[in-house]
Formats: C-alpha cells, sequence, structure tokens
C-alpha cells in the first residue's frame, strides 16, 4: 500500500500559503517582518494588550532597580513578559473567533473565556512571583 502525497493530504506547505515555502534566512525575515506586524496591531487594536504593555515598561525597569539577585530579577521580568505572551495569544483567539462569525455561539463564547481566564492566570502568577520575590526581601 502506498503512502499518499502530501499534497493528497494537503500537507504541501507551498499549498497552504505561498510564505511557508521561504527558506533560511528569507524565512527569518519575514517572521521577524509579520511579528512586529502583530506586536504593532496587537498595540493598537487591543486596549488589554496596551495597558499591560504599560505595566511591563513599569514593571520591567523596577524589577531591575530592586536589590535582588539575578535570578530572581529574571523571574520578575519573566512573569511580566508572560503576561503579553497569553494576551497575545488570547487576542489572536477572539481575532479568529470573531471572523469565523459574530452571532453568538456558546463554542465561540467558551474559546473567548478560556483565553481570557488565561489571561487572568498569568496575572494572578504576576502576583505570586513578585509577592514571593518581594516577602524573601522583608
Amino acid at each position: 500500500m502506498n503512502a499518499p502525497h502530501p499534497d493528497e493530504l494537503g500537507l504541501d506547505p507551498a499549498n497552504e500559503s505561498p510564505f511557508k515555502g521561504k527558506t533560511g534566512l528569507r524565512r527569518v525575515w519575514n517572521a521577524f517582518n509579520y511579528s512586529l506586524d502583530g506586536l504593532r496591531a496587537a498595540y493598537l487594536c487591543e486596549d488589554a494588550f496596551r495597558q499591560e504593555v504599560w505595566l511591563a515598561l513599569l514593571l520591567i525597569p523596577l524589577a531591575i532597580w530592586l536589590p535582588v539577585g539575578w535570578l530572581a530579577t529574571g523571574l520578575l521580568i519573566a512573569s511580566v513578559l508572560l503576561v503579553l505572551v497569553v494576551e497575545l495569544l488570547n487576542s489572536a483567539i477572539e481575532a479568529v473567533v470573531d471572523r469565523v462569525g459574530l452571532e453568538n455561539h456558546r463554542l465561540a463564547k467558551r474559546a473567548k473565556d478560556i483565553g481570557s481566564a488565561a489571561v487572568l492566570v498569568s496575572l494572578l502568577q504576576v502576583l505570586v512571583v513578585w509577592g514571593g520575590v518581594l516577602l524573601e526581601k522583608l
């Protein structure tokens, strides 16, 4: 029994997107520019992301200034950056759900609520990490 050709299964990257076939430095450059486009879109279109960026601009310098070790500083900064990552993923989920359809649907609500819950958990994680590091210094 012969295995099906990737084209028959829709697995050929060239069939998915004209950009998927790029390799090497061109692919890296394209990915970098798409990432910048995503950051720009999130900042301009997503209020929550914009607020979290401003919070990060306050907390990251504070983490560097605090008299704690490098490991603690890294944890403080990583916890803040994780919130931004989770918010970006949540915004992407919301955009895809809205693209599929704007009508109220229980699965659309579930997807958006779960994405929102992920952001909440990441924010709680910031409180735990910062609280733990600051309490250790007292």
